[in-house]
């Protein structure tokens, strides 16, 4: 349960990663299991208000063990993304680093109203 060495880097694959939140339950966007063998650097996560009269919050935290488990530290909280907008929450200039055993969460105000799309790289 370490980061591996990134100077050392075998493959890096892109990825990206769709989820629709469909309940306002915490739900897993990325998550990197311990033992890995991977870092994941999160290059961009946006979230689209498909809603097209409301607006609604979304709550994204990265956690300390994978699978949303462990302590949640917010990365934006609560913050409102307005009826058929979007916001960006992360960006190539802000990227962070997921390393093994960490995953990242979101949390919607209202159910199916909000899309999330996250863009990163597995470096292995």
């Amino acid at each position: 349960m370490t980061a591996p060495n990134i100077v050392n880097v075998s493959t890096i694959t892109g990825k990206t990663a769709t989820v629709a939140l469909s309940t306002t339950s915490q739900t897993t966007l990325v998550s990197n299991a311990a033992s890995s063998n991977a870092v994941y650097k999160i290059n961009m996560i946006q979230v689209a208000n498909v809603d097209g009269t409301n607006a609604a919050d979304i709550t994204i935290d990265v956690h300390s063990a994978a699978s949303g488990g462990g302590t949640a530290y917010s990365l934006i909280s609560t913050a409102s993304v307005a009826a058929d907008a979007s916001l960006v929450v992360l960006d190539k200039n802000t990227a962070l680093y997921l390393e093994e055993d960490r995953s990242i969460t979101a949390t919607a105000s209202a159910a199916n109203d909000l899309e999330i799309i996250v863009s990163y790289e597995e470096i292995s």
